[in-house]
């Protein structure tokens, strides 16, 4: 939903607020310090099951050696970053023709 809800959200304000939400929290988990919550309740359930939980965020965990082999935590942060910028960019440029055509209204 993060990586491609701008394409469903169009027409659809109340969705597309909730998409807003998910990028802003997106950029703030990929880029501080904080684990994912999603990745915390994984690794929690992954313990109670008696399996060993992976050390590290779910990107570098799952998606490194699945589509990104050998390249630096740095780059994958950078790109899924980037994804939310393009997303918060459609979003802008739909805002941007909604005023304009209310204004010509």
């Amino acid at each position: 939903f993060v990586m491609t809800g701008a394409l469903y959200t169009r027409r659809r304000p109340k969705l597309a607020a909730l998409h807003i939400a998910s990028l802003a929290w997106g950029i703030v988990v990929e880029t501080g310090p904080w684990p994912c919550p999603l990745t915390l309740a994984e690794n929690f359930l992954e313990v109670r099951a008696g399996i060993t939980p992976y050390a590290g965020s779910f990107l570098v965990h799952y998606l490194d050696r699945l589509v990104y082999p050998n390249l630096p935590v740095w780059l994958i942060t950078a790109c899924a970053v980037a994804v939310c910028g393009a997303n918060l960019a459609a979003y802008g440029y739909r805002f941007g023709n909604y005023w304009k055509r209310r204004r010509a209204a």
